[in-house]
């Protein structure tokens, strides 16, 4: 009798091979084009909290860098990401819908440019429902513009269904301010380790990479300080003191603007403060340029990066930051003031004019 299970084993085994295998087109099709074999990967490594960066479906430096990692911490063989072999069973499908909610509209309104002005509102949200979607689903802007064609993301409204990657939503609503968040003790095992030349943050609990993070650091005269730190405090839709002085020189000053909170804070949903004086690991309001710019001597990290990370750490706990240290400011010398020139001496009286006066 034949066994009736072979022919549905071969299909698993198939299906499993599928879902691993990554296929790389050459040449690459032309940006910002997804290759949703890519993107599934990236998807993967962010729900483990290896975050790739941006999602956007292309090949690119932190999703390798990611990919390493996870590899590493699983105990696999480190691979480039044409030979992965991960089980990716768990991102059945990488794309899904959503609904623009009527209540989605409150976190959407101006912000200002200048700090003076954004000193004055109450609250800080998002620009537009596009940037709204990117944090929400950790998204290239133009990752959406492109699997969302013919739509027009710039004239999105309440009840418009949206294309996006099937990513663990980061959810704004969910945020209260809160100054302090709890101890958890148990935590304070663990060590965050930062390269700052690598721009990564790696969580560790022992030898156990637990996980790993794109970041931006400062760099130049405004360098992350290199050394061993502890987080002193984490604040949760923190305000911010924007302070020219303390941002470009270190040094604080009488003239600053308290901003309120808000997703376009400039320390975004979440401030951990370490106790080196304005230095600390935070969100941004700027999550497309993580890792590809530099910050004012802090560690910035997506929000929807940051926010799963405190879940797993703890004040109290150690810091270590390894880099080049601040280079010194360049000494601008002071101009030698010219002397001005003596004036021109009277000429000389002739002697009739000496004796009697000038006719």
């Amino acid at each position: 009798m034949k066994n009736s299970s072979l022919p549905a084993l071969a299909l698993l085994l198939l299906a499993f091979t599928s879902a691993s295998a990554l296929v790389i087109p050459d040449p690459l099709p032309p940006a910002p084009q997804p290759i949703d074999d890519i993107l599934r990967v990236q998807i993967f490594l962010d729900t483990q909290l290896f975050g790739p960066g941006k999602l956007d479906g292309r090949p690119g430096e932190f999703t390798s860098k990611a990919l390493k990692r996870y590899q590493r911490a699983q105990g696999l063989p480190e691979t480039e990401l044409a030979d992965h072999t991960l089980d990716l069973a768990s991102v059945p499908e990488v794309y899904t819908t959503y609904t623009i909610r009527e209540e989605d509209l409150q976190y959407i309104g101006s912000v200002p440019r200048q700090p003076s002005a954004q000193s004055k509102k109450k609250y800080l949200p998002y620009d537009s429902l596009l940037e709204f979607l990117t944090e929400r689903f950790h998204s290239a802007p133009e990752l959406l513009e492109f699997i969302n064609q013919p739509m027009k993301l710039g004239a999105l409204k309440a009840g418009d269904v949206v294309k996006v990657p099937t990513v663990q939503p980061f959810l704004i609503e969910s945020l209260t301010p809160e100054p302090k968040l709890p101890e958890v003790p148990e935590y304070l095992t663990r060590h965050i380790k930062i390269d700052t030349r690598e721009k990564m943050l790696d969580l560790w609990e022992g030898e156990k990479l637990l996980a790993s993070l794109p970041i931006t650091p400062g760099s130049g005269h405004l360098a992350t300080p290199p050394g061993n730190w502890k987080i002193v405090g984490i604040a949760q839709m923190p305000t911010f003191r924007w302070d020219a002085g303390v941002l470009n020189y270190g040094v604080r000053t009488s003239n600053f603007y308290e901003l309120p909170i808000g997703p376009n804070n400039p320390v975004g949903v979440m401030w951990i403060g370490l106790n080196r004086a304005g230095i600390g690991i935070h969100g941004t309001n700027s999550p497309q340029t993580i890792g590809r710019s530099s910050s004012h001597g802090c560690m910035r990290t997506a929000n929807w990066d940051v926010i799963r990370l405190v879940k797993m750490i703890t004040q109290g706990m150690p810091v270590t930051i390894e880099g080049p240290a601040p280079s010194p400011r360049p000494v601008i010398a002071k101009k030698k003031e010219t002397p001005p020139p003596p004036p021109p001496e009277p000429p000389k009286k002739s002697f009739f004019q000496r004796l009697f006066g000038k006719k």
